[in-house]
């Protein structure tokens, strides 16, 4: 499906196109045949990111999108806007206003700018953390959304707004969930770091794993190469105007079987795991019904969980950087606002 895809002569504006998902579907969408115009204002994102993307295919704007007026001079000339810009689930838990400026606002901003400078289609990527914890599984977009967090609310509001352009104005939008995604360049550092990158660190630096809670609650991870071509399919599908759209791999994984899986990869299959306390605001149960995706736009993902985590294995023992230096950037109690960890 995605090589019937063809976006020479398009002008694509990403925004988050620097951070971890952005930054692959920035390559993407080059592959494709598309100019990238990529704002990111580089709080999570990184502009090492988009290194051997080729540079006359891809612009760097750093700017927030909270501003309007560099957004509408950047919207000029667009033909299609993915937004993924955002600040996290963790982040929420310590400056909930602020996430929810970014991740509400900001989305209802870019909305009507783009509406106002003639973009042909706007695609907006949300996030499962809108559902929170499943109580039926597998989850389909019909799943009732109660979210767990500030994030999880604000990237609802932000869908939902996208949602209103379409019903209100007929204006072209997608809205994409993408369930747990990682592989090279996510994080696991600061109050962005994730499960997977922080636990293969972890082991290749022969330091403990740490598990919050009991590790029985569930993830449906999906490697970022599938999560970005689902974005990719799902947003520019003639079937997919006005639809909501899960991206994810249709598995199901506990947190305690993750650790397995990472420390038998990496050959250390007697790394210690410590329990701490639950974090606040924990979604207990994640796992995609990607049946509309396939449907809709051809969706499969292609790349299984240890395949995945080999990739990433691999991927890490190419930096220069030891695990051991990459760690000292981690945050193990990332919801925690810098007052907080003075205390």
């Amino acid at each position: 499906m995605q090589a019937q895809i063809d976006l020479k002569g398009q002008r694509v504006l990403v925004t988050g196109g620097a951070g971890f998902i952005g930054s692959e579907l920035t390559r993407q969408l080059v592959d494709l045949g598309a100019f990238v115009v990529v704002v990111d204002n580089l709080s999570n994102g990184k502009a090492d990111n988009l290194q051997g993307i080729k540079e006359d295919c891809v612009e760097l704007a750093v700017a927030d999108i909270r501003d309007r007026v560099r957004m509408a001079d950047l919207m000029s000339g667009v033909d299609l806007v993915f937004h993924l810009a955002a600040l996290g689930v963790r982040h929420s838990i310590h400056s909930p206003e602020e996430n929810h400026a970014v991740n509400a606002t900001g989305t209802l901003g870019l909305l009507i700018e783009a509406r106002r400078s003639g973009v042909g289609r706007f695609v907006c990527v949300s996030t499962s953390e809108v559902y929170g914890t499943g109580y039926k599984v597998p989850m389909d977009e019909d799943h009732p959304t109660y979210p767990m967090t500030v994030y999880g609310a604000a990237k609802l509001a932000g869908e939902c707004y996208a949602r209103a352009f379409y019903r209100t104005y007929g204006y072209p939008v997608v809205v994409i969930r993408p369930f747990n995604t990682f592989g090279p360049r996510s994080h696991h550092e600061g109050d962005s770091g994730e499960v997977i990158p922080k636990m293969m660190l972890r082991t290749l630096a022969g330091k403990p794993l740490i598990i919050f809670g009991d590790g029985e609650q569930t993830r449906d991870f999906t490697y970022v190469s599938d999560t970005a071509q689902g974005i990719i399919q799902a947003g520019l599908s003639g079937q997919t105007i006005g639809e909501t759209i899960n991206i994810g791999s249709g598995r199901e994984i506990t947190i305690n079987a993750l650790a397995d899986r990472i420390t038998s990869i990496l050959g250390h299959p007697n790394a210690e795991v410590i329990h701490q306390a639950q974090r606040p605001g924990d979604t207990l149960r994640l796992f995609a019904d990607i049946s509309r995706a396939r449907a809709l736009c051809g969706f499969e993902p292609t790349v299984n969980l240890d395949e995945a985590l080999e990739k990433l294995r691999d991927w890490y023992l190419s930096l220069d950087a030891t695990p051991q230096a990459l760690l000292r950037d981690e945050q193990e109690h990332n919801w925690e606002s810098p007052a907080q960890k003075g205390v």
